[in-house]
């Protein structure tokens, strides 16, 4: 699906609609916190060349206690809107109902999504 297509569909369908898929692999860090594992090279012309001779193939990408939370819950088959019920049910001092939950999720999953560590289930059946 090219980006024209992509806009198009975003424009169309409810964000807390939208259900996020993984697109990294992740590690387990102190407490609760995740580090994302960003390859190294990626998509270049030059990662045959240069990966062999790298120390570390990955970049980690540390999150904290909710944005760890949040990609622990992106399962593939939960979307937006159950994803910040249930952060909210784990925060529940730190994230009250009357707050911008949803907003606040909504804009973390589509920063992973422009930092192309998520797609979108609704792209993958369009495709």
């Amino acid at each position: 699906m090219n980006f024209f297509e992509r806009r198009r569909l975003l424009k169309k369908v409810n964000s807390l609609d939208l259900t996020p898929l993984r697109l990294l692999e992740h590690t387990a860090g102190e407490g609760a916190k995740v580090s994302l594992l960003l390859p190294r090279f990626q998509g270049t012309i030059w990662k045959p060349v240069f990966q062999p001779h790298v120390r570390r193939k990955f970049i980690p990408i540390k999150l904290d206690n909710f944005g760890s939370a949040t990609w622990l819950l992106i399962d593939g088959k939960s979307n937006v809107a159950e994803i910040s019920n249930r952060l909210r049910e784990q925060f529940p001092g730190d994230l009250q109902p009357g707050d911008d939950t949803e907003t606040r999720v909504a804009n973390f999953i589509f920063l992973l999504y422009d930092q192309r560590y998520i797609t979108f289930r609704e792209f993958e059946k369009s495709a």
